[in-house]
């Protein structure tokens, strides 16, 4: 993942049951396809170089069973740490807060909800007969990444869609290489967690 142009878009497929998307450039470049393996204990994503899944480049890890206060681990494909992401516990029921820590375990980044009423009113909606097809086109979350200073760099946001399964990233400040890595398995996994959440 180098040299990307923003925004990035992420759009999950529909046709499988497991949780996988894929990852494109301003450019419509392949960046990374996701695949989330579905009925481990322990939450397991492999992250490819593109949709043949013929690279593997990372790999995200949760440091134990599914559980409300998991961490999840980045291993490159050398299975080096280099970061994770972690729910900041009892905050994030009402609006997703996470953490997102550097491979020596210090804290560079923040990711949070917008506004915590976009998913209330979402699930309201979504418990109506027919109405529920449309919550995808009204109810769009949004989460801000931003340095623990609160210096936003990045913005995730759900993109108005039949069956909610766009997302684009947009940069909105400055960030290296090893950072930018970082921000976007950790936006990944975040999503990941979110679209199991509702």
């Amino acid at each position: 993942m180098k040299a990307l142009q923003y925004p990035l878009s992420l759009q999950f497929k529909i046709t499988t049951l497991s949780n996988d998307f894929s990852v494109t450039d301003a450019e419509g470049r392949n960046v990374a396809y996701v695949r989330q393996k579905m009925l481990k204990l322990r939450e397991h994503v492999d992250v490819y170089e593109d949709t043949s899944k013929a690279n593997q480049i990372y790999t995200i890890k949760a440091n134990q069973w599914l559980d409300f206060s998991a961490s999840y681990a980045f291993l490159d494909k050398l299975g080096t740490n280099v970061g994770r992401i972690a729910r900041q516990g009892w905050s994030s029921l009402w609006r997703a807060r996470y953490l997102i820590f550097d491979a020596d375990n210090q804290q560079d980044f923040i990711i949070h909800e917008e506004n915590g009423w976009v998913k209330v009113l979402d699930s309201l909606l979504g418990e109506i007969p027919i109405l529920n097809f449309l919550t995808g086109y009204f109810f769009n979350p949004s989460y801000i990444i931003e340095r623990p200073d609160r210096t936003p760099v990045a913005r995730l946001k759900k993109q108005p869609s039949f069956w909610g399964r766009k997302f684009s990233l947009e940069k909105s400040g400055s960030f290296n290489d090893t950072e930018e890595e970082r921000i976007i398995l950790g936006s990944m996994m975040m999503l990941l967690l979110e679209r199991r959440r509702g």
